[in-house]
């Protein structure tokens, strides 16, 4: 049976100044099928991803690129788009004041005459929305929509431009369980109507239920194709492909010793900060010693993030309510200044857009939360100082970089990680608050976050992860709080808890709600 590939890249090579990012990866990919790219951050994906669509213009990069058969060569997003190859960047790009209809049509607008025909435009959307599922007005403004929402317009967008080849790029990462489950059916729904797709993601359990094919980029190469149909394709198969060994645990062994109480929060409430009398934390009660890791579990909406950030500086919500101990002495955290004054680091969800500065060297970004620590009696920075420490961090967190002075938006999704923790580190706290501190980063690298975490708790900090991952809790806790509706539900010591039994304090109704 002849072969019916729509795609084909052969030794294709790209370098950037001192680096080979791409040493000769080759991609066969069937006509109408589901093909995932999996490999750990700083593989190569999303650079081959671009290669193809023309972000990177060819003579850019070696190599070959057929499409269909024939010799394609793609100066722009543009010339890929033509013929039919559309790409979804994990960062979206639509326009928040503008509406779905708008976003939709954006640059290929609707007109008659050389006015735009809105009764058009907005009949149109709503077809394709309707195809991709999506139950909304066209003229709902876009920012006024849920990110799952935002990436059904992608994909919208994508159907007006009679679309071939759908490229991905970690289309679930910011997605709850809902959401992920809607993206990755209407996925199969496109495959059916002979729509092929590339999808890079670092969730295995959705490759393995979604894919036909899995390739496997390391280090800049491509390692196999596998058929996720046969019987000996699984997740701990693509990991040793991934990472060039069996993750047989992944999570590192661990023995805590765990001592006094160092953090304590008291009858917390905040309320939601533009929605008045919506209550976001009721009431809740935390604590953390020495030593110990404290996993935070709840539902999408449970307050998580909320409680963590209105503790921090009173960074989310309005009329805050509650009291924060260190040591057994009250404190104040009412700003973020007072908060990082009084030994407390908070490690955002969303490193690119709260953690970092993209746009700045590794350097300024690691000294950022405590300049003065290497500023003179006048404010002036040290530059010697700042180098020298940013080095040390580099070197023991291992951040793979050749020099701090590289900017930070060119590092993977790990190391980003690993340059946000070094920033906070540098401020010396003795509570360290992890939002989500493996979101978007590979299996490998998570390894080494989770062996950085049990380093810092080892050194007597108090650490509390906030994760949506119950197995990730499950694997790196020492004791669970769960959280539903904003109010605490319960507390379990890891070793004795099940992801069924957090499960179900994660769905507990609100009290007072069931009482009325």
């Amino acid at each position: 049976m002849m072969s019916d590939a729509i795609l084909e890249m052969r030794s294709i090579t790209k370098n950037f100044p001192g680096v080979k990012v791409l040493k000769g990866v080759d991609l066969h990919v069937e006509r109408g099928e589901i093909h995932a790219i999996c490999g750990e951050n700083g593989a190569g994906k999303s650079t081959l991803m671009k290669v193809l669509s023309g972000v990177y213009p060819h003579g850019s990069y070696g190599g070959d690129i057929l499409l269909e058969g024939r010799p394609v060569e793609f100066h722009s997003i543009r010339d890929s788009e033509k013929q039919g190859v559309v790409i979804i960047h994990q960062e979206l790009a639509l326009v928040p004041h503008l509406s779905v209809a708008e976003n939709i049509f954006l640059g290929n607008e609707r007109q008659r005459g050389g006015i735009i025909d809105w009764n058009q435009a907005n009949h149109e959307a709503a077809q394709y929305m309707e195809r991709v599922g999506l139950h909304e007005n066209p003229t709902t403004l876009v920012g006024q929509l849920g990110v799952g929402k935002q990436q059904l317009i992608e994909i919208a967008k994508a159907m007006t431009k009679d679309v071939k080849l759908l490229i991905l790029d970690e289309p679930t990462a910011a997605l709850n369980d809902n959401d992920s489950e809607h993206l990755l059916g209407l996925l199969r729904q496109l495959r059916d109507e002979g729509i092929t797709s590339i999808i890079i993601s670092h969730k295995l359990g959705e490759i393995e239920a979604v894919a036909d094919n899995t390739t496997v980029i390391r280090d800049g190469e491509s390692i196999e194709t596998l058929d996720m149909h046969a019987p000996d394709a699984s997740q701990n198969r693509i990991i040793r492909a991934m990472v060039g060994r069996s993750l047989d645990n992944r999570f590192p062994d661990h023995t805590p010793t765990i001592g006094e109480e160092i953090f304590r929060v008291e009858n917390w409430t905040a309320y939601h900060p533009t929605q008045a009398g919506r209550v976001v934390v009721d009431d809740a009660n935390l604590s953390v010693r020495a030593g110990e890791i404290v996993g935070i579990a709840g539902l999408m909406g449970a307050g998580r993030t909320e409680f963590m950030m209105s503790v921090f500086g009173h960074a989310y919500g309005r009329d805050i309510s509650g009291r924060v101990f260190l040591h057994g002495r009250e404190i104040s955290t009412r700003t973020v200044t007072e908060a990082i004054d009084n030994g407390l680091a908070y490690v955002s969800e969303d490193r690119k857009h709260y953690g970092l500065n993209l746009v700045t060297d590794i350097r300024t970004n690691i000294t950022a939360a405590a300049l003065d620590k290497i500023s003179n009696s006048a404010s002036l920075i040290n530059a010697n100082e700042e180098i020298k420490v940013s080095e040390e961090y580099r070197r023991s967190l291992g951040i793979k970089t050749p020099t701090v002075m590289h900017n930070v938006g060119t590092l993977s999704g790990g190391n980003q990680q690993k340059v946000v923790l070094s920033k906070w580190l540098f401020s010396d706290p003795e509570v360290l608050i992890l939002d989500e501190p493996t979101r978007g980063i590979d299996v490998g690298a998570k390894y080494e976050i989770y062996e950085i975490i049990q380093r810092l708790a080892d050194e007597g900090k108090a650490i509390i992860v906030v994760s949506s991952e119950l197995p990730e809790l499950l694997g790196i806790s020492d004791r669970i709080y769960t959280l539903a509706y904003g109010r605490i539900t319960g507390q379990m010591d890891a070793s004795e808890a099940t992801q069924e039994e957090l499960m179900t304090l994660m769905t507990i109704e609100n009290d007072k709600e069931t009482a009325a």
